[in-house]
């Protein structure tokens, strides 16, 4: 599982569906007070949920997040958590929008037994929606249990593998920047396109997004290349010399951010004119300092999630908590809102796979995404440019 960074900024229209086509969801007026919705809104004839609780709506949300076990996730999972309570209280907080929701906090630890368990007891406590879990294989394991239960499931993996119809995948998956960045030096003159990725996991994955980025696009690849060792990276950069110095392959996919500052020497020392070639990184290059710092790959071009909703987020979340947010905090902001919308909790059946998957979509904190029938998710993504100082940004968000 890749951890990414991630964010966008929630307006008065939070998660409205888009499009002039579609009408908008709203949150549905409320003139109660906080404590009359509390009142009016605690669930009845329902067992009791094991769990931490909040919000006080009569639909059962079950939240799975990955709260002990590994230290590195665990402190992800509260982080996404916390972030979870602070949209719960925003909710409560706004008398124009309904109080729909209660959620239901549960720990699945970093195992997918664990998250298959957790997925059994909030389906026989009543939840009509399971947000979460974090990694590929718990979401998998889980969306199995909500899926025989007939429960829609959006988990937070980006491993386009989790995914299928009534499990859907609130995260940027690689496709979705490999498309993005393409698209992107396509609209700039580039045709000519070829990838470089290691043997890894990270790798294949990110080979099969440039693979399908490519065949949706109408670009056929001029080259894609694998290695395991620095040996075999030079071979590479050897192989590819002549095209690269003639052009015949003028865009140059290097996803891995660990190896791009090495290729970008390589290409350096065989005297590759940096105008000759766009050099495309992956999301994952975001903050990275050796990145920024390795001078041919100054004007190299890479898709990120516009971080606007993530600084507007920050302080509040370290008000309340006293720590930085982890990036992927936005998500679970996104989904618990998501979950509160009035058209879909109360909508009959609730959550129901029609308007989840409308082709408008929504806008959350990290800006516009949509769902597709098959379970993956579209995110519009911003282009940044590596140049001296940081990162530039040179594209708006586009799906």
């Amino acid at each position: 599982m890749a951890i990414r960074t991630r964010t966008f900024l929630f307006g008065v229209a939070v998660l409205a569906l888009l499009g002039a086509c579609t009408p908008a969801f709203d949150f549905g007026a409320s003139t109660l007070s906080p404590a009359g919705r509390m009142a009016q809104n605690q669930p009845g004839n329902m067992p009791a949920a094991a769990g931490e609780t909040f919000g006080t709506g009569p639909v059962r949300v079950a939240l799975l997040l990955p709260l002990s076990g590994d230290p590195g996730i665990a402190n992800v999972g509260i982080s996404m958590a916390n972030a979870s309570r602070l949209a719960v209280e925003f909710v409560t907080g706004n008398p124009k929008i309904g109080d729909n929701i209660t959620i239901v906090l549960k720990d699945t630890g970093v195992t997918s037994g664990g998250a298959a368990q957790r997925a059994q007891e909030a389906v026989n406590e009543g939840a009509s929606l399971i947000l979460g879990p974090l990694k590929a294989d718990q979401v998998s394991a889980a969306g199995a249990v909500a899926r025989s239960a007939g429960i829609p499931l959006i988990g937070f993996s980006n491993n386009t593998g989790a995914a299928a119809p009534g499990i859907y995948l609130l995260n940027v998956l690689p496709e979705v920047e490999a498309r993005r960045s393409l698209s992107y030096v396509k609209a700039k003159g580039r045709q000519a396109v070829a990838g470089i990725f290691p043997t890894s996991s990270f790798g294949k994955v990110q080979q099969g997004a440039f693979q399908q980025a490519t065949a949706d696009l109408g670009l056929t690849p001029r080259a894609v290349y694998t290695f395991s060792s620095e040996a075999e990276a030079r071979s590479v950069i050897d192989q590819m010399l002549p095209q690269l110095k003639s052009g015949a392959i003028d865009a140059l996919f290097i996803p891995d951010r660990a190896t791009a500052p090495s290729f970008a020497a390589l290409l350096a020392q065989a005297g590759v004119p940096k105008g000759n070639v766009t050099i495309i990184g992956s999301a994952d290059w975001e903050g990275d300092s050796t990145i920024l710092q390795a001078p041919y790959l100054a004007g190299a071009v890479y898709p990120a999630v516009d971080d606007t909703g993530y600084q507007a987020l920050k302080p509040e979340y370290q008000a309340k908590f006293g720590s930085v947010p982890h990036p992927l905090a936005t998500i679970a902001y996104t989904a618990t809102i998501l979950a509160n919308v009035s058209a879909l909790s109360k909508g009959t059946p609730r959550y129901d796979r029609t308007q989840l998957t409308s082709a408008g979509g929504f806008n959350g904190r990290d800006g516009v995404f949509r769902f597709l029938p098959n379970g993956r998710s579209e995110y519009a993504l911003i282009m940044k440019q590596v140049a001296a100082g940081g990162a530039q940004r040179i594209d708006g968000p586009k799906l």
